[in-house]
């Protein structure tokens, strides 16, 4: 726990034929990383290779792969799908039913497994993670993305995971042409929600944080008002920016290791760390006590099990829709990539530091404690490549 460090580790190698292996371009720290090395996810083991945001060159393909061919610029998706499935085929990627090699413990946590996930546990089926020279990517013909060329490295590296997660928080969330709509997280995610709240008609869009620097590049890039809630009431605000309604849409990004101010915030941190519940709900109760009545709250921030002090009263009273979900990003990636050729989604302001590989712990730290404006750390392999050896195996 709260221990990362550059290790050797086994090449991966080919394990189905509808795999490819892709060489590392860049990769990203993200917000849900912490939770894993903050020890708050189930299942992690040590060796365990992180990173699920990634974008990689093509060096070796499965005789089944279709779509991709060696040199090809991919950007991957951080959920695997099969393809095939029930969930697959209607569009909801992150629950596909045969990529968690692990699916016991998601059954015993969540009544049901997820898909797997790069990077993510054991309980999300112990993929190797995209922190290392090269990568294994399952069913890459439905997983990974060509790049359009107008789109550079750096840009495209987010839509792996942050665009398609963002933009599925506010088409999920049901955001209508006219709408006010209410974002909690001016991270990377949370800028992505605000910004797809936008493009999908949101007559108002205001975002909440508490670290300037995020403040300022959203209300910059994105083009959503702010607010910090470090020095405002938040609920008593947004009553008066919406004329005492509330906004239509609340979407949280901030997920179970939320802050705030005043005693909650002790109340909850105290429990978690003391493992007496596993997540602080504190953004997800504003949102749902913020939104207006016959309203949407959907829940982006990953969260993995108990909460406290619920405010299910709220939800019944108010008749509120509340959902939740991890990134559907098949469904997403491919028409976001042209959204980004086009100039409609801005990525760039995102990286606001790039260190190479063997420093990835110090990109963390940096990350973590939000040091020297970090906003996201990008994480490039050295400039000398070597081709991928044939290794014996590859620990999952």
């Amino acid at each position: 726990m709260n221990k990362l460090s550059v290790e050797q580790v086994p090449d991966p190698r080919m394990r189905n034929d509808q795999d490819v292996i892709v060489r590392l371009i860049a990769g990203t720290t993200c917000g849900s990383d912490l939770h894993l090395i903050g020890g708050y996810i189930p299942a992690m083991q040590a060796g365990d290779v992180i990173g699920h945001e990634f974008i990689g060159e093509v060096v070796e393909t499965g005789r089944e792969v279709r779509r991709h061919r060696v040199g090809d610029r991919v950007v991957v998706c951080s959920f695997v799908g099969c393809g095939r499935c029930w969930y697959c085929a209607h569009d909801l990627w992150s629950l596909c039913d045969n990529t968690n090699t692990n699916p016991g413990i998601g059954q015993a946590l969540f009544g049901y497994e997820s898909a797997g996930i790069f990077g993510y546990s054991h309980a999300m089926g112990g993929l190797r993670g995209s922190h290392a020279e090269y990568v294994r990517v399952p069913f890459a013909d439905y997983g990974a993305f060509s790049v359009p060329e107008g789109v550079d490295d750096t840009s495209a590296l987010f839509a792996s995971d942050s665009v398609p997660t963002g933009w599925m928080g506010a088409h999920l969330g049901g955001v209508q042409p006219g709408d006010t709509v209410a974002v909690w997280g001016c991270g990377a995610v949370g800028q992505m929600a605000a910004r797809a709240a936008i493009l999908l008609g949101a007559e108002r869009v205001i975002s909440i944080d508490r670290v300037p620097e995020r403040l300022a590049m959203t209300e910059r890039f994105v083009g959503s008002e702010t607010l910090d809630y470090a020095s405002t009431d938040i609920a008593a605000e947004l009553r008066e920016r919406t004329g005492g309604r509330g906004p239509d849409v609340c979407i949280e990004a901030v997920g179970m290791e939320a802050h705030s101010k005043g005693p909650a915030h002790l109340y909850d941190q105290v429990k978690q760390q003391l493992r007496l519940h596993t997540d602080r709900p504190t953004a997800v109760r504003q949102a749902i006590h913020a939104c207006r009545k016959a309203g949407t709250v959907f829940v982006l921030g990953v969260f993995t099990g108990a909460v406290d002090k619920f405010p299910l009263g709220a939800i019944i009273n108010k008749g509120l829709t509340v959902r939740g979900a991890q990134m559907h990003g098949q469904r997403y990636i491919p028409m976001l990539l042209d959204r980004m050729a086009a100039g409609d989604i801005q990525t760039s302001q995102l990286a606001t530091h790039t260190v190479p590989l063997d420093e990835a712990p110090r990109a963390y730290d940096m990350f973590k404690h939000k040091t020297d404006g970090c906003v996201r750390a990008v994480i490039r392999p050295g400039t000398q490549h070597r081709p991928p050896a044939r290794a014996e195996g590859e620990p999952s």
